[in-house]
């Protein structure tokens, strides 16, 4: 029970069923609650985030789901104002939810750009700014950002994806020093080449993409969504409470080189 009393909202958590390929929201969601948090899991995916939120409460956790843009300030209050209301406070915010979008700098469009740049950057700023009051009130709080690997490193495309994400680890680091003397921790989390609905359809179809990310991944295998969200879960507990302005990389290795 390291979440034991926490309070925790989470973003792009739909993708959490069991069965199926999991998202780093859903995995988190779901562990979260397992370690003792009330998790409000919040997504675009409607269906699939009340079906995940439903397995969580039949396994004995507590959780709702709620729709929510990340790129809309006006959900982003609701979201945030429901977590308190429903339940008392909010301690944890998982800034999870993301798109991809793999073109070169010519391949890439101003729309290509500007969507990055909403869902990542503008995504994890509006919820750091709404969570930051309420955590406020609580005496602190945990506030985890998900960049990536293409947020240290480049590649030979996802131009737009990879600014987007180092905008993340930056914006991260403003943040927590800014707001460190309030027990308003605020961390990075940079997956590695993962298995996820995000990537799913590309390993299954493009020949060679699995083969080539496996090449650069030195412990020899494919993260997973547990992966991610067990590193998560020590950012989100008290266990991580010298914790704050950092980069938690989970890649197998890859940046290592």
């Amino acid at each position: 029970m390291r979440l034991a009393g926490k309070v925790a909202l989470i973003t792009g958590a739909a993708a959490g069923v069991e069965g199926e390929v999991m998202g780093f929201g859903g995995a988190a969601a779901r562990l979260f609650a397992r370690e003792g948090a009330k998790v409000v899991l919040t997504d675009i995916k409607e269906e699939m985030g009340h079906r995940t939120t439903t397995q969580i409460q039949e396994n004995g956790g507590e959780a709702f789901f709620m729709r929510l843009d990340v790129t809309r300030e006006e959900d982003w209050q609701k979201a945030v104002q429901t977590a308190v209301l429903r339940y008392g406070g909010l301690h944890v915010l998982v800034n999870n939810a993301g798109t991809g979008a793999r073109a070169t700098v010519e391949e890439t469009t101003v729309e290509i750009w500007d969507s990055q740049m909403d869902v990542h950057a503008k995504g994890v700023f509006l919820g750091t700014k709404y969570a930051i009051p309420e955590m406020r009130k609580v005496g602190g709080g945990s506030i985890i950002n998900v960049s990536s690997i293409y947020g240290l490193v480049g590649s030979p495309s996802s131009t737009a994806y990879h600014a987007a994400k180092g905008a993340i680890r930056l914006f991260t680091k403003s943040a927590a020093v800014q707001y460190a003397s309030e027990n308003i921790r605020i961390n990075s989390v940079h997956p590695g080449y993962c298995h996820t609905p995000l990537t799913h359809d590309g390993y299954a179809s493009e020949a060679g993409r699995r083969e080539w990310s496996l090449a650069r991944t030195p412990i020899g295998r494919l993260g997973n969504a547990d992966d991610i969200a067990y590193g998560m879960l020590y950012l989100a507990s008290d266990e991580s409470a010298y914790v704050t302005g950092a980069e938690l990389v989970i890649d197998g290795g890859t940046t290592a080189q």
